[in-house]
This record gives structure tokens, sequence and C-alpha cells, in this order.
């Protein structure tokens, strides 16, 4: 026991023996707490733009590859023509590519759209040619399946919980064999398309500006992608759907409807599919089951290199058409250098693994 104090025994009160704990905080500190002032590196300020900017990635990459390949061919390589070349070449890559890309911003994959562009483009060509439908009825009706198999897969994703992979895998082999088995895998010859219903070549005709000669095929990927930016930047879905593909859970909680959204998203998504397959039409100048059979694997690459996460909820449109115009500027050059075509895929595939790996380097920034 302690000895009590004399002012305890002034007033007659017995002094109170210090707890353990007040000795403690007693000889704590007093110096106010501050932040951490530590200044960031370079590479990690560098990061941090990457990271708030994803197509910067893949703009670099585009940039960079025009140099090398310009610098090797010259004037060859960098004519109005090779130019214009190459966005012939990407058109229909961009616009399966839009519809991947809103796909996969929600963290799914959609492998079945190079299937649905296929189908809409054989119903497009057969209700001309075997019902006598006009053109226009016609290339509704194409769009109108597109968007019942955009639906077909988003209900599933979404109110049966079936993993997107899976569902769009078993419906790219549905559609692609429904297409094969209504078709009959019979070809519309380009000459009785241009003589019976030349509105669907539409998207095959070209105007020249200098020596540039540019496709509507290519105007309206550039349109679709202008639109889907603004669509994804400047309204609510657009909020939803980063939301969704952030964090469904979250969304949810947030008032987002999950569920209307997936189903929104896969139906539009079958939508710009059909529109693919419309400029399918125009870019091989006939109807043919056979045609885009890499357009499912050719869409997803664009959105990879295009710095689009895998994982959801980031990524830009534009990223995804400077994916598309990397690999046609691949394509193209290593073509006019000579070299065998299996460089392009095996660039291609390095390309990829490095989009993955710097996306994966750059979200640390948010972990």
């Amino acid at each position: 026991m302690s000895e009590p104090t004399a002012a305890a025994t002034a007033t007659g009160t017995p002094a109170r023996a210090p707890q353990d704990f007040e000795t403690v905080l007693s000889g704590s500190s007093k110096q106010v707490a501050s932040f951490d002032t530590h200044q960031k590196s370079a590479l990690q300020h560098f990061q941090h733009f990457l990271h708030s900017r994803p197509s910067a990635v893949p703009l670099i990459v585009l940039v960079l590859s025009l140099i090398i390949f310009g610098s090797v061919l010259g004037s060859k390589f960098f004519s109005a023509f090779s130019m214009t070349l190459i966005l012939q070449q990407v058109a229909i890559t961009g616009i399966v590519g839009a519809a991947q890309t809103l796909v996969i911003m929600t963290a799914g994959i959609d492998l079945s759209v190079g299937a649905i562009m296929v189908l809409s483009s054989v119903i497009m060509g057969q209700f001309v040619f075997r019902y006598g439908l006009p053109v226009e009825l016609a290339i509704l009706c194409g769009f109108g399946v597109g968007a019942l198999c955009g639906a077909i897969n988003g209900w599933l994703v979404s109110k049966m919980k079936l993993p997107p992979f899976i569902v769009t895998l078993g419906m790219w082999q549905i559609i692609l064999a429904s297409n094969f088995l209504y078709s009959a895998n019979e070809t519309i010859r380009s000459q009785d398309i241009e003589a019976t219903a030349p509105l669907l070549k539409l998207f095959g005709e070209n105007f020249r500006i200098g020596g540039a000669v540019f496709t509507y095929g290519v105007v309206a990927m550039f349109l679709l992608v202008i639109l889907l930016w603004y669509v994804l930047n400047k309204t609510a879905w657009g909020r939803h759907l980063y939301a969704v593909g952030d964090d469904p859970v979250a969304a949810e909680l947030a008032g987002v409807n999950v569920k209307r959204m997936l189903l929104s998203v896969y139906t539009l998504s079958g939508i710009i599919c059909a529109l693919a397959g419309w400029a399918l039409i125009g870019r091989i100048g006939s109807v043919s089951p056979t045609a885009g059979q890499f357009a499912n694997i050719e869409s997803i690459t664009a959105v990879v290199i295009g710095g689009i996460s895998l994982f959801g909820g980031r990524g830009s449109i534009m990223g995804m058409l400077f994916g598309a115009l990397i690999v046609g500027v691949f394509q193209l050059g290593l073509r006019l250098i000579g070299t065998d075509p299996q460089w392009t895929y095996l660039m291609i595939g390095v390309l990829i693994i490095a989009a993955v790996a710097i996306d994966q380097w750059i979200r640390k920034v948010a972990g």
C-alpha cells in the first residue's frame, strides 16, 4: 500500500494509487501525428499516369511501332494508301472489338461474338435471296437475330448466374452450328448481291481523299468508337458499367441493377456484332457462312493489347481501337518487309502477354 499524500491527509480523503495504464500513458510520446511525405520516384509517377489513362500504353506502343516500321520501310510504309489499308483491314476487328470491350469491362468475356457476326450476315443475305424480303427489312432481321443471341447470353449470365466463359463458349458452338445448318454452307456471290441487294455491300464502298482510300466500314468503326466513348464516359449507363465490372456487390449496394445492366451489355454487344456482320458483307463482297471464323480471338487480342483489364472495371474504348491498329500495323509492316507470316502471330502473342503483365503492374497502384 502506498503512503497517503499530504493533500489527502489534509482533506481526510484517501489517496488513489496510479493505475498501470496511466503510467504507460504518462510515458508515451507527445508528438503530433504526421503523414508520410516520401516523394514518389519517376517510375511511380509514370505508373500513376498510366493507371489514370488506360489508353496511354497502347497509344505509346502504336506510335513506336509506326516509327520503327516507318524507319525501316520509309515512304513505302508511310504512304497514304498503306495507312488507309491498315484501317480497312482492322475495320471488322474494331467493330467486333467494341462489342467485346463492353463485355470484358463487366469482368466477363464473349467467345460468341464472331459467330453472332457471321449468323447475322447470313440472315441478311438469306432473307433477301431465299424469301424475297426487301433488303432493308432483311438487314433489320439480321440486327434482331444479333440482339436475340446477345440477350440469351446476357440472360444466362445475369439471371442463371452461369460463368460468361462457359455460356459464350457453348453459344459459340450453338450459333456456329445453326449458321451452317440454316445456310446449308451456301455462299451468296458478289455478282448476285450487286444485282439484287447492293445495300448489303454498303460498307464495302469506298471514297478517296487525295491518295487515301477510305471505306464506309472504316467510317462506321470510328463513329461507333466515338459514340461508345461518349456513352461510357458521359452517361449514367457508362458509369454503372464500370461499377459493375469493378465490384458488382458494391454496385448493387449503391443502387445499380446489376442483372439488368449485364443483360443490356450483352444485348448491345449482339447488336454491334450484327453491324459487324453487315460490314463483313461489304468487306469480302459476299455472304459466306465460313467468313470471320477468328473474329472472337481477334477481338480479344485488340481488347487486351488495348490495355483493357480482363478483371473488369478499367479500360477505355479508345485503347481497344489503338490495340486493333497495333495489330494492323504489325501485319502490314511485317508483310512489306517480306517476313514469314508466322512472325506476325509470334509478335502479337508477345504483345498480348506483355499487355497483361503491364496491366498487372499498373493495377498495383490501385491495390
